[in-house]
């Protein structure tokens, strides 16, 4: 069964990103240590506040693009639904 992982992470300064993944823990561990070139790099975005578990592909994608559409305040009340504090959920993944 194939895992396919929608995820939010952010910064200090709640910048928010969403991707996509066919492996969580590998993909935030590029994104922590800078491994991927781009805007996760530039704007620091290191802490893992939100994913979503299916085992579709295009759904995975289809519900990226939903999320990347939506206003701000409806992304933050969906994190905010899982993760109040907006604690860095990888934490303790990689000491």
């Amino acid at each position: 069964m194939n895992q396919y992982y929608v995820y939010i992470m952010t910064n200090r300064s709640k910048t928010l990103y969403i991707g996509v993944t066919n492996n969580l823990e590998r993909r935030v561990f590029e994104h922590k240590r800078k491994l991927v070139e781009g805007f996760t790099e530039k704007y620091n975005v290191n802490r893992l506040v939100y994913y979503e578990i299916t085992e579709d592909i295009k759904s995975a994608i289809e519900r990226e693009k939903q999320l990347k559409g939506w206003i701000r305040k409806r992304k933050t009340d969906l994190i905010e639904s899982m993760n109040p504090i907006w604690r860095d959920l990888s934490e303790g993944w990689f000491s």
